[in-house]
């Protein structure tokens, strides 16, 4: 079963007078359970895939599908025009000029993201005044509103949630660790917070933008390691998709989508290794 489907995917910038074009004509789909890459050199177009798997940011031209649901179904994304956050329907005719994205289709993006789609940055993202528990339960605290933005997690009880949270935080290792803040952690340890964030509403598709980017190879190894046993885990059914040109998460990964100049030029699917560095 697919649960992301992209087809004839293509993605245009404005550079002065010109256009640049970032991912021509991408289709390729990610079934249920894969531990999944994008790969390819900087500038290959595999983190603007990335950003517009997860709805961060629009594709110029073509569809994407997340878990059954058409994301721009009745949007005619040709005909628009979205530059620095501002919408235009009818780009040649001012008056009918946007300057945001639709409401009704902003309300889809966001709840798809929320129940479908968890986030693993670079950077870690953590909130700073929060603790370990606290950054990972504050995703649960945001209300839901649309059959979109539903996550299972939204009918557990206030008991089900400490306990999931606690869960979590215990299966990426940081149970001694729950009340420190950002600060007090290591860059593995608050990677570890980040992925247990990701995985707290019981989100589908988990995607990781250079994961191993800020960490030593140590931490590295020991981050991809948990990575690849959250995907095994059937409690949590959880497929990860990578942006990478890291060779050995490349290794890793079962199913590999290789870019270059915004063009696919294999779609591998293959046997991943379970140690990360492995040869």
């Amino acid at each position: 079963m697919s649960v992301i489907t992209l087809s004839n995917i293509r993605k245009t910038y404005p550079l002065g007078k010109q256009e640049v074009v970032a991912v021509k004509d991408a289709s390729f789909s990610i079934e249920k359970g894969e531990f999944a890459a994008v790969s390819g050199p900087s500038g290959s177009g595999k983190s603007t895939i990335l950003n517009m798997i997860g709805l961060i940011d629009i594709p110029s031209a073509g569809s994407i599908n997340i878990n059954g649901i058409d994301v721009y179904k009745g949007v005619n994304l040709e005909d628009a025009q979205v530059q620095d956050g501002r919408w235009a329907s009818d780009p040649k005719d001012k008056k009918k000029r946007r300057t945001s994205i639709p409401s009704k289709l902003d309300k889809r993006i966001t709840g798809l993201r929320r129940s479908h789609i968890g986030f693993i940055f670079q950077t870690f993202n953590l909130i700073p005044v929060l603790n370990v528990y606290e950054n990972v339960e504050f995703q649960l605290l945001l209300n839901s509103k649309g059959q979109d933005a539903k996550c299972p997690v939204d009918d557990f009880s206030k008991k089900q949630k400490e306990e999931w949270v606690n869960y979590l935080i215990e299966r990426v290792g940081l149970s001694d660790w729950k009340t420190h803040k950002p600060s007090e952690l290591s860059g593995g340890q608050r990677q570890r917070v980040a992925i247990a964030r990701a995985l707290v509403t019981k989100a589908p598709v988990i995607l990781a933008d250079e994961p191993t980017a800020n960490l030593d190879s140590a931490n590295s190894k020991q981050i991809l390691s948990l990575m690849k046993q959250l995907n095994n885990d059937p409690e949590l059914q959880t497929t990860f998709i990578f942006s990478t040109h890291d060779a050995r998460i490349v290794k890793m990964c079962d199913h590999v989508v290789h870019l270059l100049d915004g063009n696919i030029i294999n779609d591998e699917h293959k046997a991943g290794s379970d140690i990360y560095g492995e040869e």
